[in-house]
């Protein structure tokens, strides 16, 4: 079972920026891809951000795309996501978490989350 320790998150404004790290248990190049989701109360699980080990390609859903940026840094084996202009409906918990070939759905570990709550 992959550990992960995550930080960052807490309040935000709306209009302001977050920056999430993880850093996972082994090496980030032996998962298939790593990122996070999140999960809003009542709401399904999204993910936000993933990249796949195997070409460093990166996912983002439609609903972050050009405010949410996924970074890596091997040497410290850590794992980023900044997001900027945050909205209201960002609020959620997001989890680091591995992948699947599908960032959605293919969830196969996750650590417990931090909470990002985006209020004025």
């Amino acid at each position: 079972q992959v550990q992960f320790v995550e930080s960052g998150g807490g309040l935000v404004q709306p209009g302001g920026t977050l920056r999430l790290s993880c850093a996972p248990s082994g090496p980030i190049l032996d998962y298939f891809a790593i990122g996070w989701f999140r999960q809003a109360p009542g709401k399904q699980r999204e993910g936000v951000g993933c990249i796949f080990s195997y070409d460093g390609a990166i996912y983002y859903p439609d609903s972050v795309k050009g405010r949410f940026t996924l970074s890596r840094d091997n040497a410290k084996n850590t794992v980023y996501l900044q997001g900027n202009d945050l909205k209201p409906e960002d609020t959620a918990v997001y989890h680091c978490a591995t992948f699947g070939a599908d960032c959605n759905v293919d969830f196969d570990s996750w650590g417990q989350g931090t909470q990002v709550t985006v209020s004025s």
